[in-house]
């Protein structure tokens, strides 16, 4: 990363940009390709997720990918909670199954902080995992980035 690039939109963030920072990091993810994921980061990112804590793009490329070898089928939606200057709030909740056939739906929070370029230099986020029927599933789009017109976090009443 040189000190020219950018990550738009950038901070100070307003309720449109911090939407679409939203929206961008959810369609990122939802590639479930971490060499892809891992460049919105700093170089020296700093994470927590669940008990890991990776420290750099690298170690987070790694736990992308053993994430994504192991959550199959995965499909997330990511809401706006909160923002304030260079910080966003997110709830999500995504949907995957693991080997077995046995799907799950993660709920969580994160919080974010950027640096002035726009590269996310802080992850924090604590996510819960529930057993659910096939029949419980509520994300159902073709993987990859969830269409515009399906329903928010919000609208499924999650």
């Amino acid at each position: 990363m040189n000190a020219l690039e950018t990550k738009p939109p950038l901070p100070p963030f307003t309720n449109e940009t911090a939407a679409q920072k939203v929206r961008m990091a959810e369609d990122a993810w939802n590639t479930r390709d971490p060499q892809r994921v891992v460049l919105v980061y700093t170089p020296d990112t700093l994470w927590r997720n669940r008990v890991e804590f990776p420290q750099g793009r690298d170690q987070v490329q790694q736990l992308l990918a053993r994430k994504w070898a192991k959550e199959l089928d995965y499909r997330l939606i990511k809401e706006l909670w909160a923002f304030g200057g260079d910080r966003i709030a997110v709830r999500f909740a995504y949907e995957s199954h693991d080997d077995s056939g046995q799907w799950y739906r993660s709920y969580g929070n994160e919080n974010w902080e950027f640096n002035e370029q726009g590269f996310m230099m802080r992850r924090f986020a604590s996510i819960n995992d529930l057993p659910i029927k096939t029949s419980e599933r509520k994300f159902f789009w073709p993987l990859g980035r969830r269409p515009d017109d399906h329903a928010s976090l919000s609208e499924l009443g999650l």
